[in-house]
Formats: structure tokens, C-alpha cells, sequence
């Protein structure tokens, strides 16, 4: 196949490695090279990478996956030195940018989506959302919010909500308790469960799959996949986003 990155690569290089392979476009978050460290930065450059990378009509399917072992690893220390004044405007920011972190993922992505979980991490719910959803057997969902005293409404509920249903996404969220890959397989957060090293090349195979198909098809099924989400992020994004910042 033949392999390029986009012309907009290098604007996210620090968060973001790409590589387009005859129309799939692979979008691997890191820090350094390793596992992404998540940061101010890397929160709002999710948003922006997605609706950049939604805008550009030579990708046709998103596959989304992190480094190493880890979908996320970790906070940046910094965030924690900001002063108070600063961390007001931060709020506002966060707001901001958690509310595009997933609409630009469900209303400005306009072809099939593959979220490759490669282990556990923040916000999973990006690949969760996406069409298709595998992971490799050391991936753990879970959401601590409650458990740390903050409010559980970043977006990560939101999908236990639609994918598990309420009671056992209350379970989630109150307890804090994971998910192992197994049982997410059995309660249907995942379509499937890859061993590390077959992670991408499976996702790539999917995609293959899926571009064998003619170009209006995939992206009318898409929308087709889509459309619940959109809905969900309607009615429910803002008020679990607003309810999560009040007391964070």
C-alpha cells in the first residue's frame, strides 16, 4: 500500500503520529514516542486534529490508537502548579475542548471510524464511540471521577450510558470498579479483543474490508452507525460536561 502522512501532520506532531496507507488514515497519540501523557495540550488538540482530519476528503476511514501499552499514560504534572486565577480560565477551556473531543469525532468525521484501544487510559471514550472498537486483553474500562470526589460527566459516561446500559454504567461510575477486555467483549463495549502485536494489523484489515465497498456506501453506512451518538451528544454532552466542572 502506499504509505504518506497528510500535508497538516507536522501542526500535531507532539500529540499525534499519522500515516495514511491508500486512503486509511492511522492517528496514533504519544508523548515522546510513548504512551500519550495527558495535558492542556493534548486535550484540546484532540478536537482540532478530528475535525481537520474529518475536513480532508483523501481520508476514508479513521483508525484511532495510542503508543505502547497505554491508550493514555498518565497526567502531566505541571497541571497542578497552575495558579488559581489560571485554572479558572483553564475550566472554560476544558469545557470548551471536552464538548469538541467527541463532536468532532461524531459530527465532523464523515467516514468509517476503527477505535484501536491499546491498553487503558483517559477518555477512552473516543475509541469507544467510533464504528468499530477493538482492544488488546491488558485494556481496563473504567471511570475514577466519583471515587476521587469529582463528578463522573466528562464523556466516558456518557458512552457506559448507551454501551452498557444504566445500571450497570451507575456500577461503573459509583464503584470505579473496572472492566476487564473479557467482559467487555461479553457486555458488548468492544466488537473484539486482539492480542497486542495483531492490534493494528487487524484494525488495517477492518479497514480494508471496509474500503472494498463503494466510496457513498461507506460513508452513508457511517452515518447510518453514527447517528445514535449524535443524538446522545445532543441531549446529554453539555449537562455531564457542565455537572463535571462545577465541582472539579
Amino acid at each position: 500500500m502506499n504509505s504518506q502522512p497528510p500535508e497538516y501532520a507536522a501542526r500535531y506532531a507532539e500529540h499525534f503520529a499519522m500515516e495514511r496507507r491508500d486512503g486509511v488514515l492511522v492517528l496514533r497519540m504519544h508523548t515522546g514516542g510513548g504512551p500519550a501523557v495527558m495535558s492542556l495540550g493534548l486535550h484540546h488538540a484532540w478536537g482540532e486534529v478530528l475535525r481537520e482530519a474529518g475536513a480532508d476528503l483523501d481520508n476514508e476511514v479513521l483508525i484511532l490508537t495510542g503508543s505502547g501499552d497505554a491508550w493514555t499514560g498518565g497526567l502531566d504534572p505541571t497541571l497542578s502548579d497552575r495558579p488559581p486565577a489560571q485554572r479558572g480560565e483553564d475550566r472554560y477551556d476544558l469545557y470548551r475542548d471536552g464538548i469538541a473531543l467527541l463532536r468532532s469525532l461524531v459530527f465532523s468525521v464523515d467516514v468509517p471510524t476503527i477505535g484501536a484501544l491499546n491498553g487503558p487510559g483517559y477518555h477512552q471514550e473516543l475509541a469507544l464511540a467510533c464504528d468499530l472498537t477493538l482492544c488488546t486483553p491488558s485494556t481496563i474500562f473504567d471511570d475514577t471521577h466519583f471515587r476521587s470526589g469529582a463528578v463522573p460527566g466528562d464523556g466516558q459516561h456518557l458512552v457506559y450510558q448507551e454501551l452498557l446500559g444504566l445500571k450497570r454504567a451507575a456500577q461503573v461510575l459509583y464503584t470505579g470498579a473496572g472492566v476487564g477486555a473479557a467482559e467487555a467483549l461479553e457486555l458488548g463495549l468492544v466488537n473484539e479483543v486482539v492480542p497486542d502485536e495483531q492490534l493494528l494489523p487487524r484494525a488495517l484489515e477492518l479497514a480494508t474490508e471496509i474500503m472494498a465497498a463503494p466510496r457513498s456506501t461507506r460513508r452513508l453506512t457511517h452515518a447510518i452507525v453514527q447517528r445514535p451518538w449524535q443524538r446522545r451528544l445532543v441531549d446529554d454532552l453539555a449537562f455531564g460536561r457542565t455537572h463535571h466542572l462545577l465541582n472539579t
